[in-house]
């Protein structure tokens, strides 16, 4: 067990020491102004970009969620795995090479070529108000956890743990931007992986596992293909959903393509696209093989936890090694810092770009109000996550993938029909549209049960970014 706070504040100071050295280090022989800020000049290894994406597109969230999910949900999270995977293909040869050709500096300034101003601006609404809600719940997790460890047994209030959570992304982002996580990204990865593997080997161990993949699958968590129609966890529910959250928290979010879109070119942002896709099904599966590992472990134990805290309450319980509840708070900063920071520094881009067009002023100006950007957006996170604190959800990830599917299906529909159609809706129309689409599909939801006997999943997406188009197609044309 951890022996006291004091430990786990030298672990996270070394640790974030470190990080702080690796963003100077990324950034020492370049101009850190807004354009390495934003695109990182364009010059990013791709195998760079590939690994770092993979805790990037994880977070704290996976590290403890997805392992706690495992007692209600069995394996059935590996449904929307493979769905991710038909996803990310879509993004690499439809949607990437859209970006390229565009050549604007966030991708939705191909909505302002395709429908004009409004749509541009309105596909940068939704994304700054759905990364911003999504982020914040992402950190919230891990700044709870890390509260409950370092900070209360201190004294020191729930809203301190944020604005020092936060503090320390500005930190090593606020000049770097892009550029600066791309690099940092690529240890947090590494850090989150290491992490992993070794605390399943020793937990394994502990459990006198010798064939870890036969007995893997001979537990009754390890189903994981779901046919009935009526449960939430149906495949095609799960499979469907996993693959157009994909596309939309992934190709359509600003957050995950900065990283792509700082590749030399189509091609390694292309091969940067498939090796990170096959790859995160190998992560996703030892998630999931965790969670089994951890529910046996923590019945032997004595241990009555279930849910996002159960990774907590083994790794830190009286009978693990101070070794272990060390890795798990360093494998769940760098979980949750390799996703944050990338979301405040895209959060940073769309904002200054696509809202306050910097790109059209003079260059102190522009940098000037960047600067301001990024605090005001590290703050809107610190607010909602001390906000969100009464409402916190015994699994938190099922959470976010419902916001999504809500706030996301307008960019859905927006991309679908300039892709799909030569329609061409009126300006005006364009933001009721975004807005009509996902309350009609939250009125579909809760009326489809008791009228058509069926029960949403994670497919909700596609309702609603299809609704959406819908309108848009219906609605007046230019």
């Amino acid at each position: 067990m951890i022996h006291g706070p004091y430990l786990v504040l030298a672990v996270l100071a070394a640790y974030f020491a470190l990080l702080v050295l690796v963003a100077e280090w990324a950034t020492r022989r370049v101009k850190t102004d807004n354009q390495q800020f934003f695109t990182a000049g364009r010059q990013s290894p791709w195998w760079l970009v590939s690994f770092g994406m993979i805790g990037a597109s994880l977070s704290g969230v996976t590290f403890v969620s997805v392992p706690g999910w495992v007692a209600t949900s069995s394996f059935s999270y590996l449904q929307m795995v493979l769905g991710y995977v038909v996803g990310y293909a879509v993004v690499a040869f439809v949607l990437l090479p859209l970006y390229y050709r565009t050549a604007t500096t966030t991708i939705y300034g191909y909505l302002d070529q395709r429908f004009g101003l409004t749509a541009y601006r309105t596909g940068a609404w939704i994304f700054v108000v759905s990364r911003w809600v999504g982020s914040s719940l992402r950190l919230f997790l891990v700044a709870a956890i890390l509260h409950d460890l370092v900070s209360k047994p201190l004294g020191i209030p729930f809203g301190a743990t944020v604005v020092g959570v936060l503090g320390l992304i500005w930190l090593y982002t606020h000049r770097g931007g892009i550029r600066a996580v791309v690099f940092t990204d690529t240890l947090q990865t590494a850090a989150m992986l290491g992490v992993l593997v070794w605390v399943l080997y020793v937990l394994l161990g502990d459990l006198g596992v010798r064939e870890p993949w036969n007995w893997l699958w001979q537990q009754p968590e390890s189903q994981w293909f779901f046919p009935d129609a009526t449960d939430g966890r149906n495949f095609w529910k799960q499979f469907l959903g996993g693959m157009f959250i994909t596309i939309t928290m992934t190709g359509l979010d600003q957050d995950m393509m900065q990283k792509n879109l700082t590749c030399r070119s189509l091609k390694e942002a292309q091969l940067n696209m498939v090796v990170f896709s096959i790859v995160l099904v190998a992560v996703n599966l030892l998630f999931l093989a965790l969670g089994v590992v951890l529910y046996r472990y923590a019945a032997t134990a004595g241990i009555e936890v279930v849910g996002d805290g159960l990774f907590a309450a083994v790794a830190l319980s009286p009978e693990m090694p101070a070794a272990i509840g060390v890795l798990f708070v360093l494998g769940l900063v760098a979980a949750a810092y390799s996703s944050a920071d990338s979301a405040l520094t895209a959060l940073t881009t769309s904002f200054s770009v696509d809202i306050l067009g910097v790109e059209g002023m003079p260059e102190a100006r522009a940098e000037r109000l960047r600067r301001r950007v990024h605090v005001g957006m590290t703050v809107a996170v610190g607010v909602l996550m001390i906000a969100v604190k009464p409402f916190a959800d015994q699994s938190i990830i099922t959470t976010i993938f419902t916001a999504a599917g809500y706030t996301y299906g307008p960019l859905l529909g927006l991309f679908a029909l300039g892709q799909l159609s030569k329609s061409h809706p009126v300006g005006w129309w364009i933001p009721w549209a975004c807005l009509l689409g996902p309350l009609a599909t939250y009125a579909l939801s809760l009326g489809a049960p008791a009228l058509l006997g069926y029960t949403f999943g994670f497919e909700l997406i596609l309702v609603n970014g299809f609704l959406t188009a819908l309108l848009l197609a219906l609605g007046p044309k230019k």
